[in-house]
């Protein structure tokens, strides 16, 4: 039977080596333990996962590894996949993911799709069915690789034992390479138990037909520097980019050269702190209104591993029509999608930052940093000082979240779900340190954030990991509840409960003239329910216990639930309404 693979509709059949590697000494594995043994020469040392029938042989493989790889019974295999994106996102390694053939493999497709729009690096290992049924409809057999092909950076189905090593090897390389993303190898039962003559393993450092970085063109960092410092209202933009290409350091030197003020979406916060003086807020839908406002008035616009996505540009022929564009990207295919560039500047941006800050003028651009400051004044006024300060009523998220960040100084990974709190969480957080703020980004994952605070916790033992959650959000995964009961993992929780599903509730009261459909949703009692998960939690609706509680969420030492009731149908602003200009940003 052919095999089956994917990337970019560009095949690459585990034959296609760099080089031929000498011969080595060899003993007699099972392809499980093979699998197992790569694994471990990848450097992986946690791995989430539920068991099954078509993955039966690695898990009993695994037995055996029990000292060497932590495995992490999760209890269903989306909230397994959300804690490899957490891991993942959280450490910067690659996240590994067990799951069965049929329904395990098939619950993995929302966070395959999440971690592929996110450029999450994720290696999802699936149990097959024999390979002589594939296609018979045998007992959870589906076609995992046509089904995933879509929402996979690469994806490639194992019949033959002695593939594994290679094969393996390959998807890690493919995963944490270039722009990352999640991979999926699927192993059938018999090459899952077939015995082989075991090499050893070599990890992956080149595929044939496989370039994961293009070409630096010195000519187009010139012509951006000459753009750059020619500059009257310079402004930059960035992304998740910065953080995977690991480029904080080299960020930050171009920042503080420049002298431009900066502005960041929500997968890119931390590149450089909050506090920082020249970083003016963030971008998008419930953005700054700075950021958004002057977007449409700078000369300028330097995008720095964005992808110039929706939320972010609002409407797109309105959108920085006025600028000429410098875009960094290491992904070719994002330059000019959805905004047309002046200069493209290709590569990774660890690599090509240092090239640009070197070429350069060392600038400041007072008066126009004071145009950001002024937006910030209005913003506070008309909006801020109220969501954090309220004089009276219901608690509001925003003070809870202020609270949260006089208490953490900023120093924790705070992991959001989505909906109203999500953009709250994004707005009012303190993020002092790269890779702390963790949340679904492109693909807007309800149930995101409680097994991916689970992976985070797992990636940065050392980290405190809070997850912050709204009702509907909750009730999404909240099995995995279990998770945290069975591995001891300490994850702090706050339930933002506004008895209703918000964001949509917003956009109803606001452009369906408060026909409330649907969205009016009941929740359990959360606290009882994590007791029966044997973890402590309250419940508070008075702001007067809010500093106090959360303090003794902090310091419990274990897994702690707070759920907070907070205002019914307070509404997140500014906001960007769908169909209008970044410019056109309203405050209430």
């Amino acid at each position: 039977m052919d095999k089956k693979t994917n990337m970019n509709d560009t095949a690459i059949a585990p034959q296609e080596t760099a080089t031929e590697q000498p011969k080595k000494a060899t003993i007699e594995l099972t392809g499980s333990a093979a699998l197992l043994e790569g694994l471990l020469a990848e450097g992986v040392d946690t791995i989430f996962g539920y068991p099954g029938g078509a993955i039966m042989p690695v898990y009993d493989a695994l037995y055996d590894y029990k000292d060497k790889l932590n495995h992490i019974l999760v209890r269903h295999e989306q909230g397994g996949i959300h804690a490899g994106q957490g891991y993942a996102r959280s450490s910067g390694k690659v996240g590994v993911v067990f799951a069965t053939s049929g329904p395990g493999a098939t619950n993995l497709i929302t966070g395959l799709a999440d971690a592929q729009i996110d450029s999450t690096p994720i290696v999802c290992i699936t149990g097959q069915v024999f390979a002589h049924l594939l296609g018979t409809d045998a007992f959870q057999e589906t076609d995992v690789i046509n089904i995933t092909t879509p929402v996979t950076k690469w994806n490639y189905q194992v019949t033959d034992a002695t593939e594994i090593p290679e094969v393996l090897a390959k998807a890690f390389y493919i995963a944490k390479s270039g722009r990352p993303g999640p991979v999926l190898i699927d192993v059938t039962k018999n090459a899952q138990i077939q015995k082989f003559n075991y090499e050893g393993y070599t990890p992956c450092k080149h595929i044939r037909s496989y370039r994961p970085k293009p070409n630096i063109r010195q000519e187009y960092i010139q012509q951006a520097a000459e753009l750059i410092n020619q500059a009257k209202k310079p402004f930059i933009i960035w992304g998740q980019g910065v953080l995977l290409g690991s480029a904080e350091q080299e960020f930050t030197a171009f920042v503080e050269k420049s002298g431009i003020p900066a502005a960041w979406t929500i997968m890119g916060a931390g590149a450089i702190p909050t506090s920082h003086t020249q970083n003016v807020g963030m971008l998008g839908m419930h953005g700054n209104y700075g950021p958004n406002v002057l977007t449409n008035e700078c000369d300028v616009l330097i995008a720095i591993g964005m992808r110039f996505d929706d939320r972010v540009t609002g409407r797109l022929d309105k959108y920085a029509k006025q600028a000429k564009v410098v875009h960094l990207d290491i992904d070719p295919a994002e330059i000019d999608k959805n905004v047309k560039s002046t200069v493209p500047v290709w590569g990774d941006c660890k690599e090509t930052l240092p090239l640009l800050t070197a070429a350069i003028e060392s600038k400041q651009y007072p008066d126009w940093l004071a145009r950001f400051k002024e937006y910030t004044r209005q913003e506070v006024e008309q909006v801020i000082e109220n969501e954090l300060h309220p004089k009276s009523g219901e608690m509001t998220m925003g003070e809870v979240i202020d609270q949260l960040n006089n208490l953490t100084k900023g120093e924790a990974v705070i992991v959001t779900d989505v909906g109203q709190h999500q953009m709250v969480a994004c707005r009012y957080a303190q993020f002092n340190h790269t890779r702390s703020n963790i949340t679904s980004g492109g693909l807007g994952t309800m149930g995101f954030a409680l097994p991916a605070a689970i992976g985070a916790k797992f990636g940065t033992p050392d980290k405190t990991v809070i997850a912050i959650i709204g009702d509907g959000g909750m009730q999404m995964t909240i099995q995995e509840l279990g998770t945290i009961m069975q591995s001891g993992v300490d994850v702090k929780i706050i339930i933002l409960n506004n008895r209703f599903l918000g964001m949509v509730r917003q956009w109803q009261e606001l452009f369906n003239e408060r026909r409330y459909s649907f969205v009016d949703i009941e929740s359990p009692d959360f606290v009882k329910v994590a007791e029966g998960y044997r973890i402590p939690g309250k419940c508070i609706s008075d702001r007067g216990d809010l500093k106090s509680s959360l303090q003794e969420m902090l310091n419990n030492n274990g897994s702690f639930l707070l759920e907070v009731m907070v205002t019914k149908e307070n509404n997140v602003f500014p906001m960007v309404p769908q169909g209008c200009s970044v410019s056109e940003i309203r405050l209430k």
